[in-house]
This record gives C-alpha cells, structure tokens and sequence, in this order.
C-alpha cells in the first residue's frame, strides 16, 4: 500500500458513553476530518457542555491541521453530536448519509414534532449517497451505505482506514444492535458482508467498545481479523444464523439509557430542540412507547 493512503488516525474516547470518535488526516497535506464527535450531555445537571469538542479541537490545532469535513455515520442515540458546535468553531461543513431524511420522519412521528420540524436533511450541510467519494487532502474518501443499525448508518472509508460506527464492534464483542425503530438484523448482515469485502488489510475503526471482560477499551482491528475471530461472524455465520442470534441478543437489551434524549437533538443535526417562549429549550420524552426489558416495570 502507497504511503499516501495510509491515513492518519487519532482515537478520542469518551468513557461516559463508550463513544470513540476520530480525527482521519492526511500526513502530506495536513487536510482532516472529524468523525463522530460527541457534545458532552449531564443529564442529572440537565447541561450540556463541550469537553470532548474542545479536547479534539485543542489537538486539531496542535497538529496544524485544516478540518475539511465534520462527519456523522448516523443520528447517534448514546450521545448528543458535536458536529454543529465544531463546524461554528473550525468553519468546517457538516455531513451525514442521504438516508438521515427517513429517520427524522420516524422520529418526528414518536416525538410528535411540529410540522414546521424539516425533514429533507437540511441540518446538515451535505447528505452523502452511497458511492459517493470525497478528498481528505491526497486521500481518497468513500461512502458505503450500512443500514441495519439504522436506516441512515454510512461507513466512511478513506484511505486504508474504514470507520464503521454502530455496524461491527471489536472480534470479542460481535456486532451491533439492531432493534432501534428502523433497525433490522438482515440489512446489518448485508451492510457487514459489503464492509467485509473491503481489502483485508483494511483497518477498521469502531464507534464503541466498553472493555469487554475488564480489558481496556479498545477501536482497532482489520477486516481479517473481523472475518476471523468476530463471534458473531467467524466460521462464515450465515445470514439466517446471523439474524437468530442478532434477534435473542437484542431481546435482552434495554434502551440506551440517552437515547430518547439523543434522538431529538440528533435528528436536528446536533442541536438542542428550540427555545419556548421562557427561553428555555426541553426534551420531549414519549412515555409507554417502547417494549423491552424493564429493571422495575412488567412487560407491556
């Protein structure tokens, strides 16, 4: 492999959520992308606040680098986006899959929005289509439409570097769920096949990892090593196999515990909900909407 497409990447971890965010540059031309970056939420102090923003803005700088794009691979449901608040500070455009146009007409229906609440996407400065490519300095970036986790979930591959958020997990974690409202366990299976057919030198970077049996958290593998050792995917787990198992494991998940906060400020690009008249902006919260496991309340 040319030395120009080896990418240069650098791991933001946010322990609070297991979040792993990325900073992707190109070593010969100093140009970089933000991916994922989370805007730190307190939801016992009701704040938010930009710790992790700051801390990988403070390295953009340090390095010298020139932020061309702050990316999102999906609406999160763990953790508010930063994308907005490091798109005002670096004057970088903001970008998202095409596809982010179905999830906000899904929750706008579960959150019961205005009809005034956009739903074209326009929250974000471009909506990528599947295949399509962009430049990170020399680097060759594309996008690989993954749904499964979500409708809208992209892999952004630049370089020898493939950064597939909520789509595969560390080879001793397995995959990621697919129950979500839009999820679906065959289309994760098919958007898996589509990343595993990337070279197997591939590096590829993930969106959590939460330190499985006491390790330290790790975001790193190959897509060898996914193929061979993932414990949802290794001896060549069928679809039918694959779906069986997604299916019971996500039986016994319950929501995130940000999620219904996160998907009101995600699916309006990282920002909060508009202010009322007092001033203030609230989260909206559908009560006995979802089914699922319960630490206190009997199934419904």
């Amino acid at each position: 492999m040319q030395a120009s497409s080896r990418t240069a990447v650098k791991a933001f971890y946010d322990a609070k959520t297991g979040s792993v965010q990325y900073v992707a540059s190109c070593p010969a031309t100093r140009k970089a992308v933000i991916i994922d970056p989370v805007w730190d939420f307190d939801e016992m102090a009701a704040r938010t606040c930009p710790v992790n923003a700051e801390e990988i803005a403070a390295y953009v700088t340090s390095e010298g680098l020139e932020v061309v794009r702050i990316l999102d691979t999906h609406p999160h449901a763990d953790h508010f986006s930063a994308a907005p608040y490091l798109k005002d500070k670096l004057g970088a455009p903001t970008a998202i899959g095409e596809h982010v146009v179905e999830v906000q007409k899904l929750w706008k229906s579960i959150y019961n929005l205005p009809e005034t609440f956009a739903t074209d996407g326009s929250q974000w400065d471009h909506l990528f289509k599947d295949g399509e490519t962009f430049e990170v300095g020399k680097l060759q970036g594309r996008v690989i439409f993954s749904p499964g986790h979500t409708l809208a979930s992209v892999t952004y591959v630049i370089g020898d570097a493939a950064f597939v958020h909520d789509t595969l997990m560390m080879p001793d974690s397995g995959t990621s769920r697919a129950d979500f409202p839009g999820g679906n366990a065959r289309e994760l299976y098919a958007s898996i096949q589509r990343i595993l057919s990337l070279p197997d030198e591939t590096r590829i970077f993930v969106g959590h990892d939460y330190g499985r049996n006491g390790r330290k958290p790790q975001w790193e593998s190959t897509v060898r090593e996914q193929r061979d050792s993932n414990i949802h995917l290794r001896g060549g787990t069928t679809e039918s196999e694959f779906v069986r198992l997604r299916e019971a494991r996500d039986a016994e998940l319950p929501l995130p515990h940000l999620m219904l906060a996160a998907l009101q400020v995600n699916i309006r690009g990282g920002r909060l909900p508009e202010t009322e008249d007092n001033g203030v902006s609230y989260l909206r919260i559908p009560l006995n909407r979802f089914s699922g496991p319960s630490q206190v309340c009997a199934p419904q």
